[in-house]
């Protein structure tokens, strides 16, 4: 058994900084004590998965990064990890919890996460190690997890059991502050019906150069590569959802502006990242949600975005402004707005569905353009 402070020191002196999470009683220690060091960030994400998305973000915006959570929660992760970190080449070191591990007893939803947790690591080829639990141990552990996530750009895990850190932390915590509600405007019947692309060459016909912008996966990043490919653009090919996620990982570590293209279907799948991002309160994020009603990248299948009102749930969850629109001039006063004043804001823009003939995808690998990215990022 260790004290957190004891990891925390040590990984932070290896450049460990960023943390984001979600709770697990076996991590309570090193949560409290992460959240309680002033010399560390940690952001409380509403799914595991989400926490994969932001740490992805920190780590463009050049933070070493922690993501710590339950092993049933693993399987929330295993879509950004094997999608989003494993392509792009995104290293974050994960402490992921063994309930129901070896001769514990634990309750019924854990037991068969509690036999597989190993299994599925190696499954999707994390390397991983049991959580050190001497302090003589833990230079070597850390330096071990951080010389293979710089020799393969992958995340690298360690497998922590109950007891494995004391109770010794302090319980006075920081929370983020009460969010009051956003103002929400309605800008809809102004102009003519756009499509994705439309608003795309609007978006960049506005934006500074000094902005970076983030692609849902799909159309949506084919489409803006397809316009024009620069080194502020990311086109998160996979991790559908986590696109908001990522930028919101990005605008808490850059003063750089960040837009973030979201699309409905991407958007339902991660809502919780909505009150993550009002919580926050980045102020330099533009989250934008082009709605079509459709999955479009795979057949026109419809979504239930029709019933949805994203800016309305943006401005409650403390987002500054959501606007929303279903015209030309309409989102052209939204950009505008979003622009005036400090965010985050929310544009949600009902477009025409469908998208360009022989669409094409991004020539740059994923780990390309993730280390053009991150390089502007410094600029």
């Amino acid at each position: 058994m260790i004290k957190a402070a004891e990891f925390l020191d040590l990984g932070f002196a290896a450049g460990i900084d960023f943390f984001t999470g979600v709770p697990c009683s076996f991590l309570t220690p090193l949560i409290n004590g992460a959240i309680g060091d002033k010399r560390l960030a940690y952001v409380g994400a509403a799914s595991e998965g989400e926490a994969v998305a932001i740490a992805s973000g920190a780590w463009l915006a050049g933070h070493r990064t922690a993501v710590i959570f339950q092993n049933s929660g693993l399987g929330n992760a295993v879509n950004p990890i094997t999608s989003l970190n494993y392509p792009f080449r995104i290293p974050t070191l994960l402490v992921v919890t063994w309930r129901a591990g070896p001769g514990l007893k634990d309750e019924p939803q854990h037991e068969l996460m509690g036999r597989i947790t190993p299994g599925l690591l190696e499954l999707i080829e994390v390397p991983h190690r049991p959580f050190p639990t001497d302090t003589v141990e833990v230079p070597a552990a850390i330096e071990e997890a951080l010389a293979e996530m710089d020799r393969t750009g992958l995340p690298f895990a360690f497998i922590m059991q109950k007891g494995d850190v004391s109770n010794d932390g302090s319980d006075e915590m920081s929370a983020p502050p009460a969010r009051v509600p956003g103002q929400a405007s309605d800008l809809c019947g102004q102009g003519a019906a756009m499509t994705r692309y439309q608003a795309l060459e609007e978006v960049l016909s506005v934006v500074s150069e000094e902005t970076a912008i983030i692609a849902t996966t799909g159309k949506c990043g084919r489409e803006l590569f397809t316009i024009a490919d620069r080194p502020q653009h990311l086109y998160q090919v996979g991790s559908m959802g986590c696109a908001a996620a990522m930028g919101l990982g990005v605008a808490l570590n850059s003063d750089k502006p960040v837009v973030v293209l979201d699309g409905d279907g991407a958007a339902l799948m991660k809502m919780g990242s909505l009150a993550t991002i009002g919580a926050y309160a980045p102020k330099n994020l533009i989250h934008i949600v082009l709605d079509n009603g459709t999955y479009d990248s795979t057949g026109g299948q419809p979504t239930v975005s029709g019933s949805v009102d994203f800016a309305a749930v943006a401005a409650d969850c403390g987002y500054r402004r959501g606007l929303k629109g279903d015209g030309a001039d309409g989102f052209a006063k939204a950009l505008a707005a979003a622009q005036k004043e400090s965010g985050p804001h929310l544009i949600h823009m009902r477009i025409k569905p469908g998208s360009m003939s022989d669409l094409g995808r991004p020539t740059v690998t994923p780990a390309e353009v993730a280390l053009r990215f991150k390089d502007f990022l410094k600029q």
